[in-house]
């Protein structure tokens, strides 16, 4: 594949942004118009503190992707996606939208060090990759979404109305939580601009 080098800096300042914006508590600034979208929500933004999230539910299509794996505190995901991005750039792939991370189990019931998460970039299509890359096609399948503003330790306040929303409809998870990074923390000036879209793979609890 061509590597496409401007696009390999940019997403370089993007997770070295997002690793800096994920230690940060939430801002009490004013809102200001977000700017870096790269997917415009069709949803209401959900806000700190999530009392009320706006959620619905589609179907996610499959997804090529890169990425990397890893264990424990899921705090540590801004790292490893910059290791991801250097490592992609290494090896000349082309990124196919905005970073993501996959995250396989509940913090409340998995002990820290037990975590399960990964470090994803989506690709056009699967190709081969060298070690430490791995690529794999994220499923296709129904996910209830919603899209969290803020910064990034907060987005998991957003869950419980996801999963409230989910009980509702009779449905169960049914695979690893979603976090798309929708916004380049590079490109705003107020880490509440930030946007996240969660997805929960969801079936019937029926």
């Amino acid at each position: 594949m061509t590597l496409v080098s401007a696009a390999h800096r940019g997403l370089s300042a993007f997770c070295i942004c997002l690793l800096a914006a994920c230690s940060l508590a939430p801002s009490d600034g004013p809102s200001r118009p977000i700017q870096g979208l790269e997917v415009h929500p069709d949803l209401p933004l959900s806000r700190p503190p999530f009392d009320l999230v706006s959620a619905n539910w589609k179907h996610r299509r499959a997804q090529p992707y890169a990425f990397l794996e890893a264990r424990g505190s899921y705090t540590q995901i801004g790292a490893l996606l910059g290791e991801l991005v250097a490592e992609a750039q290494r090896q000349g792939l082309a990124v196919d939208g905005p970073p993501f991370a996959l995250y396989y189990d509940d913090p409340g019931r998995v002990p820290v060090a037990e975590l399960r998460l990964r470090a994803c970039l989506p690709l056009a299509t699967q190709v081969a990759v060298d070690a430490p890359l791995a690529c794999e096609v994220l499923p296709g399948t129904t996910v209830v979404y919603a899209f969290a503003s803020g910064p990034y330790p907060e987005v998991p306040r957003a869950y419980p109305g996801l999963y409230r929303y989910m009980a509702e409809l009779g449905w169960r998870e049914d695979g690893p939580v979603r976090e798309s990074y929708l916004v380049n923390p590079g490109e705003v000036s107020d880490y509440a601009e930030l946007v996240t879209e969660i997805q929960i793979p969801a079936a019937s609890a029926r």
